[in-house]
């Protein structure tokens, strides 16, 4: 077995035990069979892990083929995209490796399943911070999206990814507790509890963040068409466009609350070593709920945009159609003149579609 990197220490490792090993030290159980648990979390995980998997792929899909979308505030959300369509893949790849095969793991395995989710996880959430001050920024200097820089934006997203895999790789490489035993956490059993610690004050300092710059920006906007209101009679839309901030803002907030605030307080507390808190009974469903975040940030962050969901609709309505031409084709053969089927158009260029969909 391939060791991990040797650290120099003055006590004892443990490159070559089990996860057994680890599991027993931290106290927490390590099934040999399929608990109801087990199978509950797993279908539950398979579930989420598909519709983000799908949701995700839908809205790098309509990024990329509408030219109205290359623009810098849209690579931004391309970007949560992709990290959620990765945090979906670690996700997936966590439940076909949890269970009893968790004790098959080798520590490399266990490492790679645990950084695969720690780096997706925190572009996913350092990403929402990136588009957060990049709405400030923009919203500040009275600049149209289009206006951004592309060179700052850009550097934004490889800081991201730079910090999302600092933090995913540095436990296998030095912030475990192979080497010492006493500062294991009972979560995640091979890691550290200060990392713990640091992750999640890291979220939580994201959130914090989050909440003044969206604050910021609602009194900024609301002063804004406030004096607006004074010269011009339109008050009814002004209260329309300060209802319409306000439910954006406490989408935004109110999601990341719901999905991410339970499980990064539970993180805290096993980081800060509380014996008394019974981590171990929730964790499983707080990590299923941080992972729904990256089907939440689809919905919040691109379908709520109306050229979005045009997109949309026009990408499914584009599969439907090329899925019923292919039955057609396959049914009913005598119908084709020639090599292939062709869908007819409207003048506009533009395949017919249903306004409903």
């Amino acid at each position: 077995m391939t060791t991990l990197p040797q650290m120099v220490t003055m006590g004892q490792c443990y490159y070559n035990e089990t996860i057994s090993f680890f599991y027993n030290n931290s106290g927490k159980e390590l099934s040999s069979h399929w608990r109801p648990k087990d199978v509950v979390v797993v279908a539950l995980g398979l579930t989420v892990s598909v519709l983000v998997l799908l949701t995700n792929l839908l809205v790098i899909a309509a990024i990329a083929s509408n030219r109205r979308f290359h623009q810098p505030i849209y690579y931004l959300l391309g970007n949560l995209a992709a990290a959620d369509l990765f945090a979906g893949v670690a996700y997936l790849f966590l439940m076909f490796h949890t269970g009893p095969r968790t004790a098959r793991l080798s520590l490399e395995g266990w490492f790679l399943r645990q950084g695969l989710l720690d780096t997706s996880l925190t572009a996913s959430v350092a990403t929402l911070l990136a588009i957060a001050v990049e709405r400030h920024r923009s919203v500040m200097a009275v600049q149209l999206h289009s206006r951004l820089p592309r060179g700052r934006v850009v550097m934004l997203i490889v800081g991201v990814w730079v910090a999302a895999l600092g933090l995913g790789l540095l436990p296998a490489h030095s912030w475990h507790c192979l080497c010492a035993l006493d500062s294991c956490s009972r979560m995640a059993p091979l890691l550290s509890r200060s990392y713990l610690a640091v992750w999640a004050l890291s979220s939580l300092l994201v959130f914090l963040l989050m909440v003044a710059v969206y604050t910021r920006i609602f009194f900024y906007v609301r002063r804004r068409v406030q004096r607006m209101a004074e010269h011009v009679s339109c008050h009814p839309r002004y209260r329309e466009t300060t209802l319409n901030l306000v439910k954006t803002v406490v989408i935004i907030l109110g999601a990341f609350v719901v999905c991410w605030t339970p499980g990064q307080v539970v993180l805290l507390l096993d980081g800060l070593g509380c014996k008394s808190c019974n981590v171990l009974a929730v964790e499983k469903y707080l990590l299923l709920l941080a992972e729904a975040n990256s089907l939440v940030n689809a919905v919040v962050y691109s379908c709520r945009d109306a050229e979005m969901r045009r997109t949309f609709r026009r990408l499914l309505c584009c599969l439907c159609l090329r899925r019923s031409t292919h039955e057609s084709a396959s049914y009913t053969p005598s119908t084709r003149t020639g090599p292939s089927t062709r869908i007819m158009l409207p003048e506009n260029g533009h395949p017919l579609m249903d306004s409903t969909l």
